[in-house]
C-alpha cells in the first residue's frame, strides 16, 4: 500500500519554476507507476504526467510537454515534478497518485486516467500570480 505525501507548492510569479516532490512512506514504491494530476479553480481534475515504475517511461500532457519534467528515485521513494516557465493557467492543487499499471505501450493510455490510480496524496497548492 502506498502512502503519498506531496510538498514543494507555493506562490510564484509568472515565468518562475517550482519542483514538487511526492514521497511514499509505504514499502512497495518501486512497483508503482506514479502520476501527477492537477485541479484548478472551478475545474476538473487534469492529468499532468506519469512515470512508470522503473522511470523508463515518462508521459506528459500536451500542456506539460517541454516545460515539466517528471523523475523518480526508487532508493528515496520519491518522484519529482519540475515545472518551468509557469503561468497563471498552471495555478492548481497538484496531487500525486500511484497505480500498479504495467509498463508496456498498450497500457500507457491508461496512465492518463485518474480512475486507474489506487492511492492518492493530499495535494499541494501551486499559485502563479503577479
Amino acid at each position: 500500500q502506498a502512502q503519498l505525501s506531496e510538498s514543494g507548492g507555493g506562490l510564484v510569479h509568472p515565468g518562475a519554476s517550482l519542483t514538487l516532490s511526492c514521497v511514499d512512506s509505504g514499502s512497495k514504491f518501486n512497483v508503482y507507476a506514479i502520476g501527477w494530476f492537477r485541479q484548478g479553480p472551478g475545474g476538473g481534475r487534469e492529468w499532468v504526467a506519469t512515470t512508470s515504475w522503473s522511470g523508463r517511461t515518462k508521459l506528459y500532457a500536451e500542456f506539460a510537454e517541454g516545460r515539466f519534467t517528471i523523475s523518480r528515485d526508487n532508493t528515496k521513494n520519491t518522484v519529482w515534478l519540475q515545472m518551468n516557465n509557469l503561468g497563471p493557467e498552471d495555478t492548481a492543487v497538484y496531487t500525486c497518485a500511484a497505480t500498479g499499471l504495467a509498463d508496456y505501450p498498450e497500457a500507457h493510455p491508461a496512465y492518463k486516467r485518474a480512475d486507474r490510480y489506487t492511492y492518492w496524496g493530499q495535494g499541494t497548492q501551486v499559485t502563479v500570480s503577479s
